[in-house]
């Protein structure tokens, strides 16, 4: 009689999808079961939104069109800007939530059991991707609401479009890791990824850089969410986009490299 076959072996690939989907669903459920870190961060590209098309809508138009005002050109110029912004403001929920897991001592009980080491860290990054497209829908859908259209734009472009903003989360979210596992603490980890919802500010989300002062001009200019957003209004809005899109694509690929290496180098690291 022939003998049963063995069952065959899990290879190394598989096993580390298992545990990474494994770690997926698991920050998926803690971001359902803890909804207001999210919604509170989702809230203010929201209301930057809505305070600067309804109360500074038509003076900005009137700047920016150089004619009469009409909130519609602001809205236009302004929703790619909010766009990028709100990824960065989920990236802080991130960096929370990784400090959490590293400061109440579920790192340490995951390195004990038989998982693949990377797995938590793939959980946490798919997870803030995921979130970061759900947040820049809801927001885009409010932008919509109040008078956003992209009309001009094709079927590529849209999903150009969606590759950059996907894109864009994936090498911040790495950041935003690394961020949250030298914190000590929750509270520091929201502090050192504040200037994921700053830099935002200091581009080109609100006006030209062209109409900023000279000396700060290079400020804005030189930093990833410029040359990010300056590449998703040509693709929704028909505008010119120049060397903006491969800057952002080198941006994009840099960051995400650094904040990979950064966070496996710290979590690789023996506890104390």
């Amino acid at each position: 009689m022939s003998t049963p076959l063995a069952p065959a072996r899990p290879t190394r690939l598989s096993l580390a999808l298992r545990d990474s989907s494994t770690m997926l669903r698991r920050n998926l459920l803690h971001a359902r079961r803890y909804p207001s870190l999210t919604l509170n961060l989702l809230l203010t590209p929201i209301v930057l939104l809505l305070l600067f098309v309804y109360v500074f809508g038509d003076v900005m138009s009137a700047g920016i069109g150089g004619g009469g005002a009409d909130r519609s050109e602001y809205i236009a110029y302004l929703v790619p800007g909010i766009l990028l912004m709100t990824i960065g403001g989920t990236l802080v929920g991130t960096a929370v939530s990784v400090s959490m897991d590293m400061t109440e001592g579920i790192i340490a009980r995951f390195r004990t059991m038989a998982i693949h080491r990377g797995s938590v860290l793939i959980g946490h990054v798919i997870s803030s991707v995921v979130q970061s497209v759900i947040s820049v829908t809801l927001v885009g859908a409010v932008g919509v609401a109040i008078g956003f259209r992209s009309t001009d734009a094709t079927v590529l472009e849209w999903i150009a479009a969606f590759g950059l903003l996907a894109l864009f989360a994936l090498a911040f979210t790495w950041i935003a890791v690394g961020m949250g596992m030298v914190s000590p603490s929750a509270e520091a980890a929201s502090n050192n990824a504040l200037p994921l919802i700053f830099l935002p500010l200091i581009s080109s989300a609100f006006v030209p850089v062209d109409a900023m002062p000279g000396w700060f001009q290079p400020i804005a200019q030189y930093q990833p969410f410029t040359p990010a957003i300056e590449t998703l209004r040509g693709l929704l809005l028909g505008t010119e986009i120049g060397n903006n899109w491969w800057i952002t694509v080198v941006w994009c690929l840099g960051l995400a490299a650094l904040g990979y290496c950064w966070s496996k180098a710290v979590f690789n690291r023996d506890p104390k």
